[in-house]
């Protein structure tokens, strides 16, 4: 881990909170490396770390339920670093030391008014004595354990306490996300102020450690494959250990057919050319599309693709002879997701990365961004060059245009919903709209409906198009196209592709929808 090296660390134990990535997110905004760890992670493991200050995150779960998650029996006797309990982490904390918890008669969710009852707190320093939190939560610390005291209430609820001598401090709301205005300065009180840090982390820093690390890892003759997609992830990863061991990295680009118009041919000349990565480009269209011949169930897609992939990856990597390494380009997002703080998490979609490789070819794994949050691996991929072209392109799935194709693929649908994509970027380039959203794109369903073009009776097919607002792809929004826009597109998806004859816009938000529609 990149603590291993010389960065100080804040711990946080995951309990289940949806927000529990953006108070890890936040922590590294305030320049402190952290790490998330299961809630019932052994101290003696939480110890090797040699925290400056441990987070417990918020849980849907209740305290006095028989199952809630619990902390390690022994880590408010044996933790050596202060400790900041949020939400659930309060209610865990002033549960287990003696207070008490209830559910509340009014159940605060969404804005309130937090009240500050000691201006001298360190964890409210520097910060008015009335401000907007966000809540979010259906129980309520009604009592406190022996040594605390109350530091912030709302109308409704006792919203903070405090044992200074031993270091433990809770709050109800949730700082870290962005309705809270002045949760950022919270935060880093708790970082700066109570803990101690010195803030010594930065993305950058990255770089030349893992250079560092691949050289080592790697050897003064190791060759080492990499399988690109094109995307930000695995370029940046490309890119970086290219930095570090040059030609003796091999990229791998598969051309799966299920790309953007286009896209192959003008990304692999982006990444020879302006990169000047070793490139070596496959073309594996029929293989892919023959395949997919009669599949419709998005998993079966989902499983075709990755076993194809990994067949083409594999017969290309042997080619190359004497390879020792594969590079990937895992986020700590991927890392953390795969460790359920209730076992197994249930699968809403199967991951796309080429995690079967490594068994089937017996290859080492470098993983140079597993540590990062996506949009810290831009920050990254601006320094060592990346163009602006990958790191600003909206996120693609693996599968492609596959998952964009409800039911079976086959040629003539790619060739629809390609025009159709290049359509709707094109519209939204020309008007200035592409980086106000996440992520937009065309989905092709497998109906057909009437219409009439030139007097006669049409039965051809309906593009959805989807548009969506995120800060991180966990929680989406529907983005508030300009009706021009969407009448633009619409109106040249049906003009211009012979075959598509209604375009509809999807106006649904994540949770409950997924942002792909398979």
């Amino acid at each position: 881990m990149l603590s291993d090296i010389q960065h100080e660390t804040v711990i946080i134990l995951d309990f289940g909170s949806q927000y529990t990535q953006l108070i890890a997110r936040r922590v590294r905004e305030a320049g402190v490396y952290c790490e998330i760890l299961p809630f019932n992670t052994p101290i003696e493991r939480i110890a090797a770390r040699q925290p400056k200050g441990l987070i417990l995150s918020g849980s849907p779960s209740s305290v006095y339920q028989q199952d809630a998650p619990r902390p390690d029996s022994k880590l408010l006797q044996a933790a050596k670093c202060p400790l900041l309990g949020i939400c659930y982490g309060l209610q865990i904390l002033a549960f287990d030391m003696g207070g008490e918890v209830a559910a509340s008669p009014n159940r605060e969710f969404g804005y309130a008014r937090l009240k500050v009852l000691d201006e001298t707190s360190r964890l409210f320093q520097g910060l008015p004595s009335e401000m907007d939190v966000w809540m979010s939560h259906g129980d309520q610390v009604t009592s406190v354990p022996p040594g605390f005291r109350v530091t912030a209430l709302t109308d409704d609820a006792l919203n903070a306490m405090e044992d200074v001598e031993r270091g433990i401090f809770g709050v109800q709301f949730h700082p870290e996300v962005a309705h809270t205005p002045l949760g950022a300065q919270i935060l880093r009180n708790f970082l700066f102020s109570i803990c101690g840090c010195r803030g010594d982390w930065s993305p950058k820093a990255v770089i030349q450690e893992q250079k560092n690390r691949i050289r080592e890892a790697v050897g003064e003759t190791g060759r080492v494959v990499s399988g690109l997609s094109g995307g930000v992830d695995s370029t940046v990863a490309a890119a970086l250990v290219h930095q570090a061991i040059g030609d003796r990295q091999t990229c791998i680009f598969v051309d799966n057919g299920l790309l953007r118009e286009g896209e192959f041919e003008s990304t692999l000349a982006l990444l020879q050319q302006k990169m000047q990565l070793n490139v070596v480009g496959v073309c594996a269209r029929d293989l892919f599309i023959t395949g997919l011949k009669g599949i419709s169930e998005p998993e079966e897609k989902r499983k075709l693709i990755g076993k194809v992939f990994i067949d083409v990856f594999d017969r290309e990597a042997h080619r190359l002879g004497d390879v020792n390494f594969l590079v990937q380009g895992t986020l700590y997002p991927d890392v953390i997701e795969s460790v359920s703080v209730r076992g197994p998490s249930a699968v809403i979609k199967s991951h796309h990365n080429v995690g079967g490789l490594p068994e089937k070819m017996k290859l080492k794994l470098i993983e140079p961004l597993r540590e990062l949050f996506k949009d810290e691996v831009r920050l990254i991929g601006r320094e060592l060059g990346v163009p602006e072209e990958i790191l600003t392109r909206h996120p693609f799935p693996g599968p492609g245009l596959a998952v964009r194709i409800i039911g079976e693929v086959n040629e003539e649908r790619v060739r629809l919903l390609q025009a159709a994509d290049r359509i709707l970027d094109e519209e939204l380039r020309s008007a200035n709209l592409y980086h106000s959203v996440w992520q937009a794109f065309p989905v092709l369903l497998p109906v057909s409906t009437v219409g009439v073009m030139g007097d006669e009776r049409t039965y051809e097919k309906v593009v959805a198009i989807r548009a969506v607002t995120s800060v991180d792809g966990m929680t989406a929004d529907w983005a508030r196209l300009p009706h021009e826009l969407l009448a633009r597109v619409s109106s040249r998806i049906i003009s211009e592709i012979r075959g598509v004859n209604r375009v509809v816009y999807d106006i649904s938000s994540k949770p409950p929808s997924t942002i792909e529609w398979e």
